[in-house]
């Protein structure tokens, strides 16, 4: 149960490049990149519930780890994929609706930081959260 716990985003590293390859307008991204996002994930066995709130929307996902299921990114992104655990890892794979392109994210913790990255079209990105 690592994972659980409220998390605050503090750094963000190439997530603009990111978003920009994701399609995302310069405004979005800009926008972005200031959106004082925290995550409170609470994980019981292989079930997982996320609460995402931000600047710009809050929303709940609930998951079962390997169970495929539909979520949409902040900038409307639809995405289909499953979430595995691989040892101390989060792993999401997800397919974009509009264009059957895999984004890739995972997280993992390392002592007070929750590091999550994304993979999407050759380009990396991440953002580092503390506990709050």
């Amino acid at each position: 149960m690592t994972f659980n716990g409220t998390w605050k985003v503090t750094q963000n590293e190439n997530y603009d490049k990111f978003m920009e390859k994701m399609g995302v307008n310069m405004v979005k991204r800009k926008l972005a990149a200031h959106d004082n996002l925290k995550i409170t994930i609470t994980q019981e066995g292989d079930k997982f519930n996320v609460k995402e709130s931000s600047t710009f929307r809050n929303i709940e996902i609930e998951f079962t780890l390997g169970v495929t299921f539909e979520y949409a990114l902040a900038d409307g992104t639809e995405l289909s994929g499953a979430w595995t655990l691989e040892g101390d890892v989060l792993k999401g794979i997800f397919k974009r609706k509009d264009n059957g392109k895999d984004l890739t994210t995972t997280r993992i913790v390392q002592g007070d930081e929750l590091i999550q990255s994304y993979t999407y079209e050759g380009v990396d990105a991440k953002r580092i959260f503390k506990r709050s």
